[in-house]
């Protein structure tokens, strides 16, 4: 089954860097959406179907951790698989994220071999 993956960064390098890594790692894509901030990323959630995100933390506007936040407090939303990618790898951090509603954590630089593992340990099968 092919998955549709919103990528959330506000530097568009980091965005295709994410994506490129992806294909890499074999991970079925139906398509890629784009979003530089939690702002434009709940908007797009909004507006169709998303089967994964991968976000990053630090951004303007809406930051990753609001954006998690936020998506936490839906119970249809929350549902949602959500993997941080985000060069900031502070414990107390990742522990904060992970009671909002983060599944997972993968810490930059990476290979498309800690991603996928990593998105496989999260949808919960070989995806």
């Amino acid at each position: 089954m092919a998955h549709r993956v919103l990528i959330v960064d506000d530097s568009a390098l980091a965005r295709r860097f994410v994506r490129r890594v992806l294909e890499l790692s074999g991970f079925e894509v139906e398509s890629y959406l784009e979003a530089g901030n939690g702002i434009e990323a709940i908007k797009i959630i909004l507006n169709g179907r998303v089967d994964l995100v991968l976000t990053d933390i630090n951004m303007p506007e809406m930051d990753g951790e609001d954006f998690i936040f936020w998506l936490n407090q839906n119970e249809w939303l929350r549902r949602l698989p959500v993997i941080v990618v985000s060069s900031d790898s502070c414990q107390i951090r990742i522990r904060r994220l992970t009671g909002i509603g983060v599944r997972g954590y993968v810490a930059k630089p990476f290979t498309p071999e800690v991603l996928r593992s990593e998105i496989d340990r999260v949808i919960g099968r070989a995806a």
